[in-house]
């Protein structure tokens, strides 16, 4: 929050300079016609001048005036910028201020608005939201702040700078939602934890087999010694290692539906994450590109979670293409035990992919790699665009050509065994959260 007391000098407005635009070619008229008349067109100026300068002085002074601009916000977000302003007389007119900012933030760096008077109070004040497109910290620089006199010919205006910061996070408002928390607090390994019968590999006890259970339940040992058959009821596992590994290099950088796509995975995965910790398993983060960027230990306490939001927020975009065969080797030497490895990643062409697709068949064989792609709505609409002309029919055909040369590669991971999800942006989160529970009881982790 920045406030401001000033003295400001005056300035003419867009009216005042309209005004002197259409004098001129006037001025010249009456100097052709009537030579002698000469004297009323600078005399006609000087007038002008002054009713600007009144104009202006009527307008008064500002007593002070100030900039709110949270210091936190999310990716995405729609965040309020407001100013508010005292003026010393009430002639002043048509206030407007503008802001200058990091292009993090959006709209081009730059917002304007304009300040309504409240009646009651005598103070002017405005708002506007600017829409966080990359996280990180976004300065706010500079504010500019002009009002008119009565006339709308003199104006007065200031600039100062502000140096605040905005810190921009991952965007956590699905973990937020109320379908999410409902979601926990229904489920079977909700917020209480309690042992969870006929699930997962930790034995429990034995029962009575009945028909309709699954046979590979059956305890033949134990059948034998009763001569009766038993079967096994398991407990749920817990303490499985999550890892989310993200791929911030180039095509992850492009954007989809105005964000980054990193941006996307980062809100879907956090969401999954939240949703693990309550589950009773260990997640741990792991960024990379050309080289790994970010690796956090397991945390296991859902109370921990700001550390997976803080290193989340410190994933760096890189116009680069990454290097999986570092990252993966990386990340294998760091786990202990088999794991699942959720990775967020995207390709343009076989032959871009090619190095990832070898590079997770070597993960594959140590741990289970669930692969999260972004559909691509952009080629999506090019393929079912109409042919108009040669230049749709091409982009068509281009675009058409490019989803199929994915779908290899996608199938290609599938038949390595590794899982894939590739769904539009605001279905990932939900569909991993799914597939989460679904690898978590079929007992494939541990």
């Amino acid at each position: 929050m920045s406030r401001f007391r000033l003295n400001i000098p005056l300035v003419p407005t867009e009216r005042a300079a309209w005004l002197i635009a259409i004098f001129a070619p006037v001025a010249l008229v009456i100097a052709a016609i009537a030579p002698r008349l000469w004297v009323a067109a600078p005399a006609a100026a000087i007038v002008l001048v002054a009713l600007i300068v009144l104009d202006g002085l009527l307008a008064g002074s500002c007593r002070d005036w100030m900039v709110q601009v949270p210091s936190d916000t999310e990716v995405g977000q729609a965040t309020p910028i407001e100013v508010f302003a005292r003026f010393s007389r009430s002639m002043a007119m048509r206030p407007e201020a503008a802001i200058e900012f990091d292009a993090r933030l959006g709209q081009e760096g730059r917002g304007t608005l304009f300040l309504v008077r409240n009646p009651e109070t005598g103070t002017f004040s405005g708002k506007f939201d600017v829409h966080p497109e990359r996280r990180g910290t976004a300065s706010v620089s500079h504010a500019w702040l002009r009002w008119t006199g009565p006339l709308g010919l003199g104006a007065r205006q200031v600039t100062r700078p502000l140096e605040e910061e905005v810190r921009i996070w991952p965007d956590l408002s699905p973990v937020r939602s109320q379908e999410l928390q409902t979601f926990l607090r229904d489920s079977q390994t909700g917020l209480i934890a309690r042992r969870i019968r006929g699930e997962g590999t930790q034995f429990e006890s034995l029962s009575e087999y009945e028909a309709g259970m699954d046979r590979r339940r059956i305890d033949w040992k134990a059948s034998a010694r009763h001569n009766h058959l038993y079967a096994r009821e398991n407990e749920s596992e817990r303490n499985n290692q999550i890892v989310f590994a993200f791929d911030c290099g180039q095509s992850m950088c492009e954007p989809v539906d105005g964000m980054p796509r990193i941006d996307r995975a980062v809100s879907a995965a956090l969401t999954c994450a939240y949703v693990a910790l309550k589950s009773g398993d260990r997640v741990s983060l792991f960024g990379f590109a050309q080289r790994p960027q970010v690796m956090t230990p397991f945390i296991a306490d859902s109370r921990a979670f700001h550390r997976l939001q803080s290193a989340a927020a410190g994933l760096d975009y890189e116009a680069t293409e990454p290097n999986f065969t570092l990252a993966l080797a990386t990340l294998t030497s760091k786990l202990k035990r088999r794991s699942l490895i959720i990775l967020f990643s995207d390709f343009t062409d076989p032959t871009a992919a090619e190095l990832m697709v070898e590079s997770i068949g070597r993960l594959v064989e140590k741990h289970l790699v669930l692969f999260v792609t972004i559909a691509d709505s952009e080629l999506e609409n090019f393929i079912s665009e109409e042919p108009g002309d040669i230049a749709t029919l091409a982009r068509s055909v281009t675009a058409d050509s490019l989803a199929t040369q994915r779908s290899v590669v996608l199938q290609r991971l599938r038949r390595m065994g590794v899982d894939v999800i590739e769904a539009p942006w605001e279905q990932i989160g939900y569909r991993l959260i799914d597939r989460y529970f679904v690898i978590k009881n079929s007992e494939a982790i541990g």
